[in-house]
């Protein structure tokens, strides 16, 4: 069932970035095998190193009033956007527009999953 979980959230992750491709022209993403390593990278990244560092920077993310965590999240994108080859963010502003709207598709369409399957 996790496996289930998983393919989902690299399905919506690819949507996901597909929508900043479309969005953003600092952002570049060259044919559908970078597209496709990007969102598994974002997907595992966000899944198991994401949560270790939030309690590692708990303290921070409190003192900050979560901008923290937003900035965990700009992490996550970056270093999907380091490994995968073919895939490239230009300008600081680019990553926070990006992360800003991967964290509204994921919301919209996992929402939209959530409705459908109860």
């Amino acid at each position: 069932m996790i496996w289930v979980a998983l393919l989902v959230r690299w399905g919506i992750n690819t949507l996901a970035l597909i929508v900043v491709d479309w969005m953003f022209g600092g952002v570049s993403i060259e044919r559908w095998w970078p597209l496709l390593l990007a969102a598994g990278i974002l997907t595992i990244a966000n899944t198991i190193i994401k949560p270790v560092l939030a309690i590692l920077t708990l303290p921070l993310i409190i003192v900050t009033f979560g901008l923290a965590y937003f900035a965990l999240n700009v992490l996550m994108l970056g270093l999907a956007e380091w490994i995968t080859p073919d895939f490239t963010i230009d300008g600081f502003w680019t990553y926070v527009g990006a992360t800003i709207v991967i964290s509204l598709v994921n919301l919209v369409v996992g929402w939209f999953i959530e409705r459908v399957s109860s």
